[in-house]
């Protein structure tokens, strides 16, 4: 018999501590599993005595693992992370079709990757793909894809990452909205926003001096929305290089000024140093990375006032 076996009280006991531990709680467990909170709320106290030490700290301001469940979830994360690598090989060998799901901006995929999906998909014509979509902020974890998009420094203990550019903003319009406000300098400017995103291009800066008129401000929850908006050349956005180089390259938007704004962040292709990134995964990176520099280097020539290419990948 496995010692493992021996143990635990059942194999089932795993499945629950490690739903648990992931969700920080007994609900979102239950819910997961598809039993009832009192049912993991059994399971958990019999492993707990079967193991005779405490593995969660149950309090009014909710639950959080003890030094022991810390060391076993680790442990039982990364052994299913394993598993299903496994089981992910053999289901390739056995359809010839890899799954790839990646964590991203529902701006970047509309307005960056949705233009140039065929050429994905002709590139990896053996893979299926899954986007796990975030309408506003980037952020989040990336436990359960192969690769996120995130604005963080760099790798860390539990993540690789891939520099993809650095955090770079230019004020975007489309070519008849700028046209309409130089002929029209005291006209009104409307401001299109992400709300709750930092910085925010607002009504305090003019996109070029001379527009004088009053000011207004459109506010989305969704950035997918603010540069739908700057494209039907309802105003002027707040463009994040890493999701409007395709649309300046072909032109659909022009820089509302001459100018740029460079943060100290960088936007980075992440992934869990705990799941093994396989040759499919790390070929799809390379070519976002390899496409978004020809993008901005398109760009680049044709605004070389902007200076970009410098912007967007010196590391100084």
């Amino acid at each position: 018999m496995n010692p493992l076996r021996r143990m635990l009280p059942s194999h089932h006991a795993l499945f629950v501590f490690e739903a648990v531990a992931r969700n920080m709680s007994f609900t979102r467990a239950a819910a997961e599993l598809n039993v009832t909170q009192p049912a993991v709320s059994k399971a958990m106290a019999q492993l707990e005595r079967h193991l005779g030490v405490r593995l969660i700290d149950r309090s009014g301001d909710g639950i959080a693992l003890t030094d022991d469940g810390a060391i076993l979830y680790r442990r039982v994360a990364d052994g299913f992370r394993g598993i299903e690598a496994a089981l992910r090989e053999i289901d390739v060998r056995r359809t010839g079709i890899d799954t790839i799901t990646l964590s991203l901006s529902s701006a970047f995929t509309t307005h960056w990757l949705m233009p140039r999906i065929n050429v994905l998909q002709e590139t990896f014509p053996t893979v299926d793909f899954r986007f796990q979509l975030i309408p506003a902020l980037l952020a989040g974890p990336v436990d359960d894809v192969d690769l996120g998009m995130r604005f963080v420094e760099g790798p860390d203990l539990d993540h690789e990452a891939v520099f993809l550019m650095n955090e770079v903003m230019v004020p975007v319009c489309s070519p008849a909205y700028l046209a309409g406000r130089k002929a029209a300098p005291e006209g009104r400017t409307t401001f299109v926003n992400l709300t709750a995103s930092s910085p925010m291009w607002t009504g305090g800066v003019d996109p070029e001096p001379g527009w004088n008129g009053a000011r207004t401000s459109l506010n989305f929850s969704d950035y997918a929305v603010v540069l739908q908006a700057a494209l039907l050349g309802q105003g002027v956005a707040l463009g994040w290089m890493s999701v409007v180089s395709h649309w300046l390259a072909t032109g659909d938007l022009v820089p509302a000024a001459p100018r740029l704004t460079r943060t100290a962040r960088a936007c980075q292709l992440i992934h869990l140093r705990s799941r093994p990134l396989r040759r499919s995964v790390a070929a799809v990176r390379d070519w976002l990375v390899a496409e978004m520099r020809a993008d901005v280097a398109r760009v680049d020539r044709l605004y070389p006032e902007l200076g970009l290419g410098r912007s967007c990948f010196d590391a100084s």
